[in-house]
């Protein structure tokens, strides 16, 4: 018997060793980012850049997976049924915070489903407008539009109980005017629609818009931050803009589906890390309204409780219909 338990316990320590080496060769392969929206959006301006920059580190490629649809839900359920092998990641964001308030049937669970990786980006949102459909030059303007004709004045968002659906929730709330919400599938969508006239406002991440503003092709009002972003310092933050206390922030992250081994989460978590310090990188980030967060791990889970509690309270005052 004691023969047989040395035994076991060697085969056991076998099976460890056998696994950490195999861990510790990780990757051997490509590695697949899942993101949950069509490509062109605000979650593709900061994931293929990265993406890039990681396969550079990791020495194999790390390939963008857009899987769009019911406002990110649909893509966060294929990763969640991933093999939990290191070689699939998810880049979700905000908008996975605010979808257990508003979806019932949510065919995931981002607290159980997913470990938590890294914040990767944290751009505030920017209040835009269509120009020659809204020719409003600030916040005060649009308020007076709003309240003198309500509900007349519609929003784009990358979809129901989307992070832009529910800053226009919070916008209304908070200002006391009538918007119609018009939804989308995904931010790129959004932003075509918003650039043709289809609608009138969009409360985006400023880094999907930043290009779009520079071009001219869409009016910047308020970001919602406390601070001025240094890429746009003449636009007001809200505050400025006679709205107090609207802070509203279109984050992205990378999680791992659970069961995803420890050591190779926190590898991955070291390299985002690495390459979010990248000087080209920073720059891009800075370009488009983003600081170079530094929230890994169990840190980052607490924010994406935290988050979600937030987001729960805004979908009940703002009286928003389940899905």
């Amino acid at each position: 018997m004691k023969k047989r338990f040395v035994y076991a316990a060697a085969m056991a320590l076998s099976a460890l060793t056998a696994a950490g080496a195999a861990h510790a060769a990780w990757p051997e392969r490509a590695i697949t980012v899942v993101v949950p929206f069509p490509a062109g959006g605000g979650t593709d301006t900061f994931a293929r850049p990265l993406a890039q920059q990681l396969g550079q580190q990791l020495g194999q490629s790390v390939v963008v997976d857009n899987r769009g649809g019911a406002g990110g839900t649909l893509g966060a359920g294929v990763a969640a049924r991933a093999a939990p092998d290191g070689y699939t990641f998810f880049m979700g964001g905000a908008h996975h915070v605010v979808a257990p308030s508003i979806y019932k049937k949510l065919t995931y669970d981002i607290q159980k489903d997913f470990t938590p990786v890294a914040l990767l980006a944290q751009p505030p949102q920017i209040i835009v407008v269509n120009p020659k459909n809204l020719p409003v030059n600030s916040v005060k303007e649009l308020l007076e539009k709003a309240k003198a004709s309500p509900g007349t004045i519609n929003f784009g968002s990358a979809g129901m109980g989307s992070t832009h659906h529910l800053a226009g929730e919070l916008f209304a709330l908070k200002t006391g005017i009538q918007l119609t919400h018009v939804p989308y599938q995904g931010a790129g969508p959004m932003l075509s629609g918003l650039i043709t006239g289809q609608v009138d406002v969009a409360f985006d991440g400023l880094g999907s818009s930043a290009s779009h503003i520079r071009a001219g092709s869409i009016r910047p009002l308020a970001v919602a931050a406390a601070e001025r972003s240094p890429s746009f310092p003449d636009v007001p933050t809200a505050a400025e803009a006679g709205v107090p206390d609207y802070e509203v922030s279109t984050w992205y992250a990378m999680w791992a589906p659970a069961g995803t081994p420890a050591d190779i989460v926190e590898k991955m978590s070291a390299e985002i890390v690495k390459a979010l310090n990248a000087p080209k990188v920073k720059e891009l980030w800075a370009s488009n309204g983003s600081a170079t967060p530094n929230l890994t791990g169990a840190k980052f889970g607490e924010f994406v409780d935290a988050e979600i509690d937030r987001w729960a309270v805004v979908v009940k005052e703002a009286g928003v219909p389940p899905q």
